[in-house]
């Protein structure tokens, strides 16, 4: 564990409630991740038992060019938030950006931190206009009926870890951390500067992998 990922002590005023992290990350996104590097693992075990000639060479080279930026992509992404700051690991990096710098969160084609006069992508939270779709029916049709299980558009949820079940997963999970943000702006624990660092035990192995299997590729 990183010191970007540690979790500091929460708890926006000294008789305040305290929370644990809010953690947000795409489990479709996490399962695929796992399905790909489950598949790949057999295919490049199997080329190095059974494979000749270069073939073994070849897999294991290919092995950290494929396994990590999968890794990556798919398992690596996740947004944590508490009183003091929120935390958004990315593929390649790690943002960390107390609330006193956050100036918004925008929830267009993807979802956009805004923060410290940066604007980052927030690879944990996938956009899908199909579930947006979906959503608003689904609000239509509960504001329609009166249904009382279902807040109507707009409402808030009752408990501050409730997402908006009328609104899609990924703008509801942006309006509870700008309603987060807003609630934390003035918080004296949640100041600080914007931290961005790179995961370079992702990216080294990559191009460490990448450098192997041209070389092993150009000497057959």
């Amino acid at each position: 564990m990183t010191e970007s990922d540690r979790t500091p002590d929460q708890g926006s005023a000294a008789n305040g409630p305290k929370y644990a992290d809010r953690v947000y990350r795409s489990v479709p996104g996490v399962i695929a991740g796992v399905m790909l590097l489950g598949v790949a693992a057999w295919l490049i075990i199997d080329a190095m038992v059974t494979g000749t000639g270069a073939t073994p060479w070849v897999a294991l080279a290919a092995a950290p060019v494929f396994g990590f930026p999968v890794a990556a992509y798919t398992l690596r992404p996740i947004v944590k938030a508490n009183d003091q700051r929120l935390l958004v690991r990315n593929p390649l990096r790690t943002v960390v950006a107390p609330w006193a710098t956050v100036e918004g969160l925008k929830a267009g084609y993807s979802v956009e931190l805004l923060a410290g006069g940066r604007k980052f992508q927030v690879w944990a939270v996938p956009v899908s206009l199909r579930q947006r779709k979906k959503a608003s029916r689904r609000a239509a049709k509960a504001t329609a009926a009166g249904d009382p299980h279902l807040p109507a558009t707009g409402k808030k949820p009752q408990r501050h870890d409730q997402l908006d079940p009328t609104r899609a997963w990924s703008d509801a999970v942006v309006a509870s951390l700008q309603e987060q943000a807003d609630r934390n702006a003035t918080n004296p624990a949640a100041t600080g500067e914007v931290q961005a660092t790179w995961c370079w035990w992702v990216i080294a192995p990559t191009l460490a992998g990448l450098v192997a299997l041209i070389s092993v590729v150009a000497a057959t």
